[in-house]
């Protein structure tokens, strides 16, 4: 089968696309051939190792798993002997934030990982997008208690985090205002948001309005240069650690104080796909796609993934 390869840490010039031995499912999992998957921010992350925490889970000196690929969309096409619910040719679509190796044509996963069928009415790229970033954006939105009307800020609207959360967020009833990249600002404008602001033109710290809750999707500003935003009794949310790994601390340190952080670490993978699932299968999410990519074309998707400059997810597929 071909993969994506990488044998060192570095940016897109260490990829390779090579033939290599196509993987048997043992008892307990099966083998999918992968129609879709995405090129993420975690991907750039474990291909760089960046931050350098990320070696603890890829390897200190090499990676120890050479294919990169965090979620998958496919077709069931061999099932170990302890696999009862599913079956041959079952459109099949999952995550692990610690990767599956889906940047190939087949991958096995097993029973004990995230996956779940792919409702009728999703293609598989819109299946393969709609797993990582509506996965770390609904940790976002259970660290709080959303409550209809509330007032939430999404900077980085127009990014896979941002795009899923604001999508949840109208499902439970919010008032959403969302920044997002002058590319996006159209596809924003349709979605019946409070306010849509293009990050490029305006500064969102110079709104005047308060809000329940301003979440970073992006990871690009912090709890001090937005508190003035927030309502007494309000809370900060950021994907990223923050300078000097602030936002891994803050949520101690504003304990006690009216406005607070949360830090969302993620968990749970099959309760996020459960609820997408239902959302996909009700037309209540749609995920933002910006280009797709065939394997070949991988390098291109990494440097675009890289630049920040992308609008929702990047999609490879598989003929």
């Amino acid at each position: 089968m071909k993969a994506s390869v990488y044998y060192q840490y570095g940016t897109s010039e260490v990829l390779e696309i090579k033939e290599i031995e196509k993987p048997l499912p043992k008892a307990d999992e099966i083998l999918v051939k992968v129609k879709a998957t995405t090129v993420n921010r975690t991907d750039c992350a474990m291909l760089k190792a960046k931050p350098y925490i990320m070696r603890l889970f890829t390897g200190l000196f090499k990676p120890k798993n050479p294919i990169l690929g965090t979620d998958f969309a496919g077709i069931i096409e061999e099932i170990g002997a302890e696999i009862k619910d599913f079956k041959i040719g079952d459109r099949v679509f999952g995550f692990s934030d610690l990767g599956v190796s889906s940047h190939a044509e087949y991958l096995c996963i097993s029973k004990k990982k995230a996956w779940a069928k792919i409702p009728e009415n999703i293609n598989f790229e819109d299946a393969a997008a709609s797993l990582e970033g509506a996965h770390y954006a609904i940790n976002f939105i259970n660290k709080v208690k959303i409550l209809p009307r509330q007032k939430v800020l999404i900077y980085g609207a127009s990014g896979a985090i941002g795009s899923a959360m604001l999508q949840i967020l109208k499902h439970f009833g919010a008032e959403i205002t969302a920044v997002g990249n002058s590319t996006s600002i159209e596809k924003l404008e349709k979605m019946s948001l409070e306010k849509v602001l293009d990050y490029e033109k305006e500064d969102f710290r110079k709104l005047e309005e308060k809000f329940d809750y301003v979440f970073d999707a992006v990871g690009k500003s912090s709890y001090f240069k937005t508190l003035h935003l927030l309502k007494p009794k309000g809370i900060y949310i950021s994907s990223e650690l923050g300078y000097m790994a602030q936002n891994i601390f803050l949520p101690l340190l504003t304990t006690f104080s009216g406005k607070k952080v949360k830090f969302p670490f993620p968990s749970n993978i099959q309760a996020s796909i459960k609820l997408i699932s239902e959302l996909l299968q009700n037309n209540e999410f749609e995920p933002f796609i910006d280009k797709i990519y065939a394997l070949n074309e991988i390098k291109e998707a990494f440097d675009y993934a890289d630049s920040g400059k992308k609008t929702g997810n990047l999609v490879v597929c598989f003929p």
